[in-house]
Protein backbone atom coordinates (compact mmCIF):
# COMPACT_ATOMS: atom_id res chain seq x y z
CA UNK A 1 0.00 0.00 0.00
CA UNK A 2 1.68 3.05 -1.08
CA UNK A 3 1.47 6.54 1.25
CA UNK A 4 -1.37 8.01 -0.32
CA UNK A 5 -3.69 5.64 -0.11
CA UNK A 6 -2.62 5.45 3.62
CA UNK A 7 -3.65 9.21 4.32
CA UNK A 8 -6.72 9.98 5.25
CA UNK A 9 -9.37 11.33 3.12
CA UNK A 10 -10.55 14.09 5.92
CA UNK A 11 -8.48 14.48 9.04
CA UNK A 12 -9.13 17.50 11.97
CA UNK A 13 -6.00 18.19 13.59
CA UNK A 14 -6.74 19.80 16.87
CA UNK A 15 -8.76 22.08 15.42
CA UNK A 16 -10.83 24.90 17.36
CA UNK A 17 -13.25 26.78 16.79
CA UNK A 18 -14.67 29.56 18.90
CA UNK A 19 -17.76 32.32 18.07
CA UNK A 20 -16.56 35.25 21.37
CA UNK A 21 -16.42 33.52 24.44
CA UNK A 22 -17.82 30.51 23.18
CA UNK A 23 -16.19 27.38 22.37
CA UNK A 24 -18.08 25.14 19.42
CA UNK A 25 -15.23 22.88 18.69
CA UNK A 26 -12.48 22.43 21.14
CA UNK A 27 -9.61 20.87 20.10
CA UNK A 28 -11.01 18.39 17.54
CA UNK A 29 -9.49 15.66 16.26
CA UNK A 30 -11.05 13.68 13.17
CA UNK A 31 -9.96 11.34 11.22
CA UNK A 32 -11.96 9.91 7.92
CA UNK A 33 -10.68 7.18 5.28
CA UNK A 34 -11.03 7.18 2.20
CA UNK A 35 -14.80 5.93 1.18
CA UNK A 36 -15.31 5.84 5.03
CA UNK A 37 -19.13 7.12 5.83
CA UNK A 38 -19.61 8.82 8.95
CA UNK A 39 -22.39 9.69 10.91
CA UNK A 40 -22.39 12.83 13.20
CA UNK A 41 -25.14 12.61 15.47
CA UNK A 42 -25.33 14.63 18.80
CA UNK A 43 -27.72 17.83 20.47
CA UNK A 44 -27.84 20.99 19.02
CA UNK A 45 -25.08 23.39 19.92
CA UNK A 46 -22.81 20.29 20.27
CA UNK A 47 -20.94 20.99 17.10
CA UNK A 48 -22.36 19.02 14.41
CA UNK A 49 -23.06 21.16 11.75
CA UNK A 50 -19.52 23.65 11.93
CA UNK A 51 -17.95 20.86 11.01
CA UNK A 52 -18.70 20.71 8.06
CA UNK A 53 -18.85 24.48 7.24
CA UNK A 54 -15.28 24.39 8.62
CA UNK A 55 -14.83 22.00 5.42
CA UNK A 56 -16.84 24.24 2.71
CA UNK A 57 -15.18 26.73 3.97
CA UNK A 58 -17.72 28.77 5.30
CA UNK A 59 -16.42 29.23 8.84
CA UNK A 60 -12.74 30.10 9.46
CA UNK A 61 -10.93 28.06 12.24
CA UNK A 62 -8.98 29.43 15.30
CA UNK A 63 -6.64 26.45 16.02
CA UNK A 64 -5.58 23.67 14.38
CA UNK A 65 -5.18 22.41 10.71
CA UNK A 66 -7.64 20.83 8.61
CA UNK A 67 -6.33 18.32 5.85
CA UNK A 68 -8.34 17.06 2.68
CA UNK A 69 -6.57 14.13 0.65
CA UNK A 70 -3.19 14.00 2.15
CA UNK A 71 -2.79 17.90 1.89
CA UNK A 72 -3.78 21.31 4.29
CA UNK A 73 -6.44 23.06 3.25
CA UNK A 74 -6.74 25.77 6.07
CA UNK A 75 -2.88 26.18 5.67
CA UNK A 76 -0.59 26.21 2.94
CA UNK A 77 3.25 24.57 2.72
CA UNK A 78 6.06 27.55 3.12
CA UNK A 79 9.42 27.52 3.26
CA UNK A 80 8.90 24.57 5.05
CA UNK A 81 5.79 25.89 7.47
CA UNK A 82 2.69 25.17 7.84
CA UNK A 83 1.11 29.34 7.23
CA UNK A 84 -2.65 29.89 6.79
CA UNK A 85 -3.97 29.16 3.21
CA UNK A 86 -4.76 32.33 0.63
CA UNK A 87 -7.93 31.89 -0.98
CA UNK A 88 -6.60 30.22 -4.09
CA UNK A 89 -5.02 27.67 -2.22
CA UNK A 90 -8.46 27.53 -0.08
CA UNK A 91 -10.62 27.43 -3.97
CA UNK A 92 -8.47 24.56 -5.16
CA UNK A 93 -8.44 21.77 -1.81
CA UNK A 94 -12.36 22.83 -1.33
CA UNK A 95 -13.18 21.74 -5.21
CA UNK A 96 -12.92 18.16 -3.98
CA UNK A 97 -15.53 18.35 -1.48
CA UNK A 98 -19.58 18.93 -2.17
CA UNK A 99 -22.38 19.96 0.30
CA UNK A 100 -25.74 19.54 0.48
CA UNK A 101 -27.44 21.68 2.67
CA UNK A 102 -30.71 21.54 4.87
CA UNK A 103 -32.97 23.70 2.68
CA UNK A 104 -31.36 23.16 -0.75
CA UNK A 105 -30.59 26.56 -1.68
CA UNK A 106 -31.05 25.66 -5.49
CA UNK A 107 -31.37 29.29 -7.75
CA UNK A 108 -35.41 29.52 -8.53
CA UNK A 109 -34.66 31.28 -11.55
CA UNK A 110 -32.96 28.25 -12.82
CA UNK A 111 -34.26 24.59 -14.18
CA UNK A 112 -33.12 21.64 -12.44
CA UNK A 113 -30.72 20.79 -15.75
CA UNK A 114 -29.81 24.31 -15.17
CA UNK A 115 -29.09 24.69 -11.80
CA UNK A 116 -27.12 21.62 -12.24
CA UNK A 117 -25.04 22.56 -15.26
CA UNK A 118 -24.15 26.60 -13.33
CA UNK A 119 -21.28 25.46 -11.55
CA UNK A 120 -19.15 23.33 -14.04
CA UNK A 121 -19.38 25.45 -16.62
CA UNK A 122 -18.02 28.61 -14.69
CA UNK A 123 -15.75 26.69 -12.54
CA UNK A 124 -14.79 23.82 -13.66
CA UNK A 125 -14.83 25.39 -17.08
CA UNK A 126 -17.05 22.17 -18.79
CA UNK A 127 -18.39 22.58 -21.99
CA UNK A 128 -22.40 23.32 -22.13
CA UNK A 129 -22.57 20.36 -24.09
CA UNK A 130 -20.55 18.24 -21.63
CA UNK A 131 -21.83 19.45 -18.78
CA UNK A 132 -25.37 19.47 -19.79
CA UNK A 133 -24.56 15.46 -20.44
CA UNK A 134 -23.20 14.71 -16.92
CA UNK A 135 -26.36 16.64 -15.69
CA UNK A 136 -29.07 14.58 -17.20
CA UNK A 137 -26.83 11.43 -16.11
CA UNK A 138 -27.18 12.62 -12.16
CA UNK A 139 -30.57 13.93 -12.73
CA UNK A 140 -31.50 10.02 -14.18
CA UNK A 141 -29.37 8.73 -11.49
CA UNK A 142 -31.89 10.65 -8.48
CA UNK A 143 -34.85 9.75 -10.23
CA UNK A 144 -35.78 12.98 -11.68
CA UNK A 145 -34.75 12.60 -15.64
CA UNK A 146 -37.58 13.53 -16.74
CA UNK A 147 -37.93 16.80 -14.74
CA UNK A 148 -34.78 18.43 -15.61
CA UNK A 149 -36.96 21.16 -17.62
CA UNK A 150 -39.00 22.09 -14.41
CA UNK A 151 -37.88 25.02 -12.34
CA UNK A 152 -37.44 24.48 -8.53
CA UNK A 153 -41.18 25.73 -7.46
CA UNK A 154 -42.62 23.40 -9.50
CA UNK A 155 -41.09 20.43 -7.59
CA UNK A 156 -41.48 19.09 -4.25
CA UNK A 157 -39.14 19.10 -1.38
CA UNK A 158 -37.73 16.08 -2.29
CA UNK A 159 -37.59 16.46 -5.68
CA UNK A 160 -35.57 19.67 -4.65
CA UNK A 161 -33.04 18.15 -2.30
CA UNK A 162 -32.47 15.51 -5.15
CA UNK A 163 -31.53 18.08 -7.20
CA UNK A 164 -29.19 19.64 -5.43
CA UNK A 165 -28.05 16.57 -4.78
CA UNK A 166 -27.29 15.94 -8.41
CA UNK A 167 -25.42 19.56 -8.28
CA UNK A 168 -23.35 19.17 -5.86
CA UNK A 169 -22.35 15.76 -7.80
CA UNK A 170 -21.66 17.51 -10.94
CA UNK A 171 -19.04 18.82 -9.53
CA UNK A 172 -17.23 15.51 -9.22
CA UNK A 173 -15.98 15.61 -5.61
CA UNK A 174 -14.11 12.88 -3.86
CA UNK A 175 -16.14 14.11 -0.14
CA UNK A 176 -20.03 14.79 -0.11
CA UNK A 177 -21.08 16.30 2.90
CA UNK A 178 -24.98 15.99 4.34
CA UNK A 179 -26.14 18.52 6.78
CA UNK A 180 -29.33 17.57 8.00
CA UNK A 181 -30.66 16.77 4.28
CA UNK A 182 -33.80 15.96 5.52
CA UNK A 183 -35.45 17.74 8.32
CA UNK A 184 -37.18 20.46 6.27
CA UNK A 185 -38.90 17.32 4.64
CA UNK A 186 -41.95 15.73 5.15
CA UNK A 187 -41.53 12.79 6.92
CA UNK A 188 -42.85 10.80 3.86
CA UNK A 189 -40.37 12.77 1.33
CA UNK A 190 -37.68 11.58 3.14
CA UNK A 191 -37.78 8.15 1.69
CA UNK A 192 -36.84 9.10 -1.60
CA UNK A 193 -34.19 11.71 -0.24
CA UNK A 194 -32.37 8.69 1.65
CA UNK A 195 -33.10 6.17 -1.00
CA UNK A 196 -30.67 8.62 -3.21
CA UNK A 197 -27.98 8.94 -0.92
CA UNK A 198 -27.88 4.96 -0.34
CA UNK A 199 -27.23 4.72 -3.65
CA UNK A 200 -24.70 7.19 -4.08
CA UNK A 201 -22.54 5.03 -1.03
CA UNK A 202 -23.38 1.83 -3.10
CA UNK A 203 -22.25 3.11 -6.33
CA UNK A 204 -20.05 5.85 -5.90
CA UNK A 205 -16.59 5.50 -4.27
CA UNK A 206 -17.35 8.53 -2.40
CA UNK A 207 -16.19 10.10 1.47
CA UNK A 208 -19.24 10.92 3.47
CA UNK A 209 -19.55 13.03 6.29
CA UNK A 210 -23.69 13.32 7.37
CA UNK A 211 -25.01 14.97 10.13
CA UNK A 212 -28.54 13.46 11.17
CA UNK A 213 -31.11 13.31 13.46
CA UNK A 214 -32.63 10.56 11.94
CA UNK A 215 -31.11 7.32 14.46
CA UNK A 216 -32.47 4.91 11.90
CA UNK A 217 -30.92 5.78 8.68
CA UNK A 218 -26.95 6.29 10.66
CA UNK A 219 -27.59 3.08 12.01
CA UNK A 220 -27.96 1.45 8.34
CA UNK A 221 -25.84 3.61 6.77
CA UNK A 222 -22.81 4.79 8.36
CA UNK A 223 -19.40 2.87 8.77
CA UNK A 224 -19.01 4.56 12.17
CA UNK A 225 -21.37 7.31 14.10
CA UNK A 226 -19.42 10.03 16.41
CA UNK A 227 -21.53 11.44 19.22
CA UNK A 228 -20.48 15.07 19.39
CA UNK A 229 -20.96 16.77 22.77
CA UNK A 230 -19.72 20.59 23.64
CA UNK A 231 -17.28 20.60 20.98
CA UNK A 232 -15.72 17.33 21.11
CA UNK A 233 -16.13 13.55 19.83
CA UNK A 234 -17.61 12.32 23.26
CA UNK A 235 -18.59 8.58 21.66
CA UNK A 236 -17.50 6.95 18.53
CA UNK A 237 -17.48 3.68 17.32
CA UNK A 238 -19.57 1.15 14.53
CA UNK A 239 -23.68 1.96 14.65
CA UNK A 240 -24.00 -1.37 16.39
CA UNK A 241 -22.32 -1.02 18.95
CA UNK A 242 -22.99 2.57 19.92
CA UNK A 243 -26.54 2.38 19.42
CA UNK A 244 -27.35 -0.84 20.86
CA UNK A 245 -24.58 -0.64 23.53
CA UNK A 246 -23.25 3.22 24.04
CA UNK A 247 -20.61 3.51 26.69
CA UNK A 248 -20.49 7.50 27.48
CA UNK A 249 -23.50 8.39 30.15
CA UNK A 250 -23.64 11.23 27.62
CA UNK A 251 -24.75 9.34 24.68
CA UNK A 252 -27.01 6.87 26.73
CA UNK A 253 -28.90 9.98 27.79
CA UNK A 254 -28.95 11.61 24.31
CA UNK A 255 -30.07 8.44 22.20
CA UNK A 256 -32.58 7.47 24.81
CA UNK A 257 -34.32 11.27 24.53
CA UNK A 258 -34.23 10.86 20.52
CA UNK A 259 -35.73 7.31 20.56
CA UNK A 260 -38.27 8.17 22.85
CA UNK A 261 -39.29 11.23 21.17
CA UNK A 262 -39.86 8.50 17.90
Amino acid sequence: MNATTEQPMVRFDGVTKRYGSLTVLDDLNLEVKRGEKVAIIGPSGSGKTTVLRMLMTLERIDGGVIWVDGEPMTHMQKNGSLVPAEPRHLRRVRAKIGMVFQHFNLFPHMTALGNCIEAPMTVLGLPRREAEERAAELLDMVGLGEKKGHYPAQLSGGQQQRVAIARALAMRPKVMLFDEVTSALDPELCGEVLQVIRKLGREHDLTMLMVTHQMGFAKEFADRVCFFYQGKICEQGVPKELFVAPKNERTQQFLRAVLEAV
